[in-house]
């Protein structure tokens, strides 16, 4: 099974590989593979589960095939927009879409509730932050978290308001690891795109593709992987990473999953390897900012 990890100071336990639900919410997806899929992650051990108002039908999804094993799993979403007669990144739309995820989830409470890439100078207003404290108030929100990147989630950290964040980090984006990581001691985080999007699935620069700037990355590093795949790399450096709670992999295949499992458990990176890999991207980050 998949150890868990504390989440920050708070009593919630997170798996430390969990399953990012993003492409479960494609509605072209067969209703039943999805269902099978999301008992797949939890019978394996997964418990966190990191879903998002904008990822159409996932929230829909997560509770229609785990409201049964709520006891069983950590939920994750992310809101801030897209709630009919609320205006984005307001205290009322943050309520409404608290009160929205929970009815979609099928449940009474959400154990971490991020806002969803909030620029800092809404956050400076100070009301969508509030309003989430409200609801972890009324029991209706465990943890209050900010997931973003750069500028943005340095002021989400310096105000000292959230109990978590979520942020990108993987081999070839490393920045949190030491111009975040350290200065959250006692937070949760969450690793999101552990596995930078596959690059390696291209031999030539995928011009126009959404891992397009990893590629680049990746290529310019250009560390060798001794023998392993890829993908195993990532996700043992990912879940190696001292201060990350969990590491949250994205997929809607039953054998994609599988693999990912399978990875993790061969435990972390040695020491050498992680510090190539650390090495060659401090040698060539040129502006690599986080990747939203």
């Amino acid at each position: 099974m998949i150890p868990c990890r504390r989440y920050g100071q708070s009593d919630i336990e997170v798996s430390a590989l969990g399953l990012g639900a993003g492409q479960i919410g494609d509605a072209r997806l067969d209703e039943a593979s999805v269902g099978k899929l999301l008992n797949a992650a939890v019978d394996a051990g997964i418990t966190l589960i990191d879903t998002a108002r904008g990822y159409g039908l996932s929230e829909e999804r997560i509770g229609r095939h785990l409201a049964r094993r709520r006891s069983e799993i950590v939920l994750s979403t992310k809101l801030g927009y897209g709630i009919d007669g609320f205006a984005d990144w307001t205290g009322p739309c943050i309520t409404a879409g608290v009160e929205a995820a929970l009815q979609r989830l099928q449940t009474d409470r959400i154990d971490i509730v991020h806002l969803h890439s909030c620029p800092a100078e809404t956050l400076a207003r100070g009301e969508v932050i509030d309003a989430l404290e409200a609801a972890k108030q009324a029991g209706k929100v465990r943890a209050v978290a900010y997931s973003g990147e750069n500028a943005d989630l340095d002021y989400a950290v310096d105000c000292g308001r959230f109990d978590g964040f979520m942020a990108s980090l993987n081999l070839c984006d490393q920045r949190v690891i030491d111009r975040v990581l350290p200065r959250i001691t006692g937070k949760g985080f969450i690793a999101k795109r552990p596995s930078a999007n596959h690059p390696w699935r291209f031999a030539e620069r995928p011009l126009g593709d959404y891992c397009e700037e990893y590629w680049l990355r990746w290529r310019a590093m250009a560390v060798s992987n001794l023998g392993h795949a890829w993908g195993e790399i990532a996700i043992r450096f990912a879940t190696s990473v001292p201060g990350v709670s969990s590491a949250i992999v994205g997929t809607a295949n039953a054998a994609n999953l599988a693999q990912n499992i399978e990875w993790f458990g061969l435990g972390p990176l040695p020491d050498y390897q992680i510090g190539n890999l650390r090495a060659a991207f401090l040698q060539h980050d040129h502006d690599w900012i986080g990747q939203i």
